[in-house]
């Protein structure tokens, strides 16, 4: 099941308002950058410096004018793809990221001296660590545990998003003594809708200092549009996520994106307590590393739902196995009732099938038929009925979960999951009382529990799967209802036997096979009296129980029909005509015993043609020359046989 829904939505007017908030704020274009950098824009016609940062002459030892055109070209002319070139300006090494905004080559200094020393190599003996596992829980926990060990950081988190944005914290390796935050829930407002669209495109994110108020870009052209560091390694930071960081306890932070089908699914975030810098070679080591973890968890949770899809067809299939063949789907379905459940995890269900309805398990004490006309038969799924379907919720008390899954020109099935008080653990008390103001960051992220009443385990998944259920129902049932109706045009509706044109259909075969047999032509004796004197119905009555009889005196692979009337044949292949002539005697002996019926015993006699089936003859041959032969009993008496 997905369990992204099993979450209530936190999405309150605050909620709503921080994230149209977030909106406004120019993440892309802040016009400053992060103090212990130096960023240059310079013009690729020109190499001309159009913007820069206030603190290059600083931290270059030089003022800007000194940076002028010969000393910029090689940085125009470079084709470093994103990754580092290390230069040396006034005796100090640099890590230089170049990348393109339009007609400008931004170019971003990193001093390459006070960085921790972390060598890249642990990260592939960790991808290779990573690669062995074959759970995505562990998978998570365990790529927490490979960057905390690479990265020095205090804490590592692995973050898992859901569809409606809001994230949990799926692994987590921190320093002992620290808070743990694994399993706790975060709302999508932590990471706004245009920061994860940053994330999409800019692979990491280095914030040195929650301290750091960020040093401005100065231009050339004072009218100048600000300019794009979307895809900046410096970029400077929103006030509002420092504050966040600050109260969270982290002086920096070093951020990878989770990308798959061109959506940010998760994110590994590493965070320490002191300010520390993450040099650019790691960093674009752990995006490898990221992206390797995302292609590992996509194949994993691919593979879960192949064996998940796998098994639901498996017992899907066991369940409808013998609707088709059912005289009574209905029931057939009804005694199966606690596997029908459990295929959408259901407490209980109310089964409505052409006009008729059954209820099977746990379901709500009221008129199924007041309930059904309530639900109608167009889908649904909920699983706070209170909320979204108060008239429903009254005929439902105790259920908070339904499904309506329509069962296409048949009818509907209705699934019921009990109210569930559920408990959920949030990184953070999320009320107003642990905010300064409604669009302040929260200021503790102590685990906070939230108690939610009223509502079910959500449907997920299970809603969309149910409704295959009730698509696959109704090829059943219709499969039913054409095996129903060949086997009416081939089957006699008084006595169940095969009719003329099912028993033409098979002499046939056998004329065209072949084969030997005989063929049985019975004519009851008189029978016209039976339904002048005693009536209609008792001689449906006689005729029904000379079929049975025929049928408990004739082999398994005998084939005998009702003709019309009261004329019966019998075509038993492989047989002799001497042979023939003892089962005629037997099958005339049989009729002759009284039938028991509503107006009293009736004795009634049958007599019997008997001819060899052989070769050079059509079936209509055969039929009438079997006819003949009855005939002649007849004249020879009466309830007896002949050739």
């Amino acid at each position: 099941m997905d369990d992204s829904a099993a979450v209530p939505d936190v999405a309150d007017s605050a909620e709503r308002q921080r994230l149209e908030e977030c909106v406004k704020e120019p993440i892309r274009t802040p016009g400053r950058i992060q103090s212990h950098g130096v960023l240059l824009a310079v013009d690729v016609n020109t190499f001309e410096i159009v913007t820069v940062s206030e603190n290059a002459a600083r931290w270059l030892g030089r003022s800007v004018s000194e940076l002028g055109s010969p000393t910029l070209e090689w940085a125009v002319a470079a084709d470093s793809h994103g990754d580092p070139v290390r230069v040396e300006l006034s005796g100090r090494p640099f890590d230089a990221i170049i990348h393109r905004v339009g007609d400008n080559a931004i170019i971003e200094l990193e001093p390459a001296e006070g960085a921790p020393d972390l060598g890249t190599p642990s990260v592939v003996n960790a991808i290779r660590t990573l690669g062995l596992l074959t759970s995505a829980e562990e998978l998570r926990q365990a790529a927490a545990e490979e960057v905390k060990r690479i990265s020095g950081f205090d804490r590592v988190m692995v973050y898992r998003f859901f569809e409606d944005g809001h994230g949990e914290i799926a692994g987590e390796a921190s320093e002992p003594g620290m808070d743990v935050y694994s399993g706790l829930r975060f709302p999508a407002s932590d990471i706004p809708q245009q920061a994860r669209s940053l994330y999409l495109t800019k692979l990491s994110r280095a914030i040195v200092s929650t301290e750091d108020p960020g040093t401005p870009l100065v231009g050339s052209d004072p009218g100048a549009p600000p300019l794009d560091l979307s895809s900046a390694e410096l970029r400077a930071v929103s006030p509002h996520h420092l504050a966040f960081m600050r109260n969270m306890g982290q002086a920096s932070t070093v951020s990878f994106s989770l990308i798959a089908d061109d959506r940010l699914v998760g994110m590994i975030t590493c965070a320490h307590r002191t300010e520390r810098r993450m040099p650019i070679l790691l960093r674009r080591a752990l995006e490898v590393l990221a992206t390797q973890l995302t292609v590992q968890l996509g194949a994993l949770e691919s593979i879960a739902e192949l064996r998940h899809d796998l098994s639901l067809r498996e017992r899907r299939a066991a369940v409808l196995a013998d609707v088709p063949s059912a005289d009574d789907p209905l029931l057939e379905l009804s005694e199966k009732g606690d596997a029908l459940c459990a295929l959408v995890e259901a407490d209980g269900a109310i089964l409505a099938l052409d006009g008729v309805s059954r209820s099977v398990g746990d379901v709500p004490l009221v008129d199924r038929s007041i309930l059904l006309a309530a639900a109608g038969t167009e889908p649904l799924h909920t699983d706070e009925i209170g909320r979204t379907h108060p008239a429903l919720a009254t005929l439902t008390p105790g259920f908070a979960g339904m499904l309506v899954i329509p069962v296409p020109g048949h009818g509907v099935l209705l699934f019921f999951r009990r109210e569930a008080a559920q408990v959920i653990r949030w990184l953070g008390d999320q009320t107003a009382s642990n905010r300064d103001t409604p669009l302040s960051p929260r200021r503790s992220f102590s685990e906070w529990r939230e108690s939610v009443q009223g509502s079910a385990i959500a449907w997920g998944r299970t809603a969309g799967e149910a409704r295959d259920l009730g698509r696959e129902l109704a090829r059943a049932l219709d499969r039913r209802d054409e095996a129903r109706l060949a086997q009416l045009a081939l089957i006699d509706h008084l006595t169940g036997l095969h009719n003329r044109r099912s028993f033409e259909r098979a002499l046939e075969d056998v004329v065209v096979q072949g084969r030997s047999g005989v063929l049985l032509f019975l004519d009851l004796d008189d029978f016209k009296s039976v339904n002048d004197r005693q009536g209609h119905e008792t001689g449906d009555a006689v005729l029904r129980a000379v079929a049975d009889r025929l049928t408990q005196a004739c082999r398994a692979s005998d084939v005998i029909s009702r003709l019309a009337g009261d004329e019966f044949v019998v075509l038993c292949a492989g047989l002799t005509e001497a042979e023939g002539d003892r089962v005629a005697s037997r099958l005339v002996e049989a009729i002759g015993h009284p039938v028991q019926t509503k107006r009293g015993d009736v004795t009634i006699t049958a007599s019997c043609g008997v001819i060899a089936v052989e070769d050079g003859h059509t079936a209509k041959q055969l039929l009438d020359a079997a006819d003949a032969a009855m005939y002649r009993a007849k004249k020879a008496g009466r309830n007896r046989t002949s050739r």
